[in-house]
């Protein structure tokens, strides 16, 4: 695959959940070379260190304008880095879009706020030239796939990536898994389910929540399906969605039921107490065991727990893991602090199943 460079646009929510978008992009991609973030906040400061800590090299711009200017690339995306609540575009971001359409930038947009059916955005773009991806678009009737049983003809270990709410780092969690078992030299690929996974370069997935509900086991089956197919891995790591309590969205029983994806790595950040978005609403969390249970009886096994540490001190986020492996007798890992490795054992010995 190609890189184009691109910007990413995060309009003052790159410190925050919101921006799930762009950490993912910051983190890596196959599909961009990121030239730079976009954010009045943190402007002069680099986007990895202001993520994680990390320094990646790639700055973060106060504007469109001087992020183009000190490129000594010419710049051909522009990519909307947050994810909202029922994916609106924010009118800051509005405003960002026209001027990256009037510097001759195509867009990239993961919402499901589709910046082609914008009438005022949709000119420019039409009179300039470019292009406008609205990558939650829903695929035509003719190209989704209705559920057939092919699942079956999938020969190699299927891995869930699930959690117990939203946005809580599964797909970083399921890309660094693949990374990890292609280092250790295996055949590795990762089915995404949501526009970030696209962004990221996987080549092989769906979007979930732009598909028709008569069509999401299909098209799930047929993602896995094609991916075993063309590539012949040795295992596939799905990206989850949601969770299966979530009340605004509750999924994962696809991932277990319709593709067979028996073995679950289930992700956790035990500062949260309920959903996300929905505190004003009385449903908690469950705890990691319970939840555990609920995936045993739709028939999948969990087989390490990886915990999300966002809101904890790092000694927290260990104590947690360490009394998780205590009690259910399975790794409990922090995927950001120490990385997927100790957990490689655990897949090869699928993989080496008859």
């Amino acid at each position: 695959m190609q890189k184009s460079n691109a910007i990413v646009i995060t309009g003052g929510y790159l410190d925050t959940n919101s921006a799930k978008t762009a950490h993912g992009l910051i983190r890596g991609t196959e599909r961009f070379n990121v030239m730079g973030i976009i954010d009045h906040k943190f402007a002069g400061r680099d986007a990895g260190e202001v993520l994680d800590k990390k320094p990646r090299n790639i700055p973060v711009y106060g504007s469109i304008a001087e992020a183009i200017n000190a490129s000594k690339q010419a710049v051909k995306y522009c990519v909307i880095g947050i994810a909202t609540k029922g994916g609106v575009i924010p009118e800051v971001l509005r405003s960002m879009i026209k001027e990256a359409l009037e510097n001759n930038l195509s867009i990239v947009n993961g919402l499901h706020d589709y910046v082609s059916e914008n009438e005022e955005l949709a000119a420019i773009a039409k009179q300039r030239g470019l292009e406008i991806i609205d990558v939650r678009k829903p695929k035509k009737f003719k190209d989704l796939h209705f559920w057939s049983g092919k699942i079956v003809e999938v020969k190699c270990p299927k891995v869930a990536v699930l959690g117990t709410d939203c946005a809580l780092g599964k797909r970083t969690t399921t890309r660094f898994l693949v990374e990890t078992m292609r280092k250790a030299g295996y055949k590795a690929e990762m089915i995404y389910t949501g526009q970030t996974g696209w962004m990221q370069g996987a080549g092989y997935g769906f979007i979930f929540d732009s598909t028709l509900n008569d069509f999401i086991s299909g098209e799930m089956e047929h993602a896995v399906w094609l991916c075993y197919q063309e590539q012949k891995p040795d295992i596939i790591f799905i990206e989850g969605q949601s969770s299966l309590r979530n009340p605004s969205g509750p999924a994962g029983s696809e991932w277990i039921v319709s593709a067979e994806a028996r073995t679950v790595i289930l992700q956790h950040n035990p500062a949260r107490k309920q959903y996300k978005d929905m505190e004003f609403y009385p449903a908690y969390l469950p705890s990691v065991k319970d939840e555990i249970k609920l995936i045993k009886m739709y028939g999948g096994n969990t087989v390490a727990v990886t915990v999300n540490s966002a809101k904890l001190t790092e000694a927290e986020a260990r104590q947690y893991a360490a009394n998780y492996q205590q009690e259910l007798g399975i790794p409990a890992v922090l995927p950001l602090e120490d990385g997927l490795e100790a957990l490689i054992p655990i897949f090869e010995e699928l993989i080496k199943k008859p």
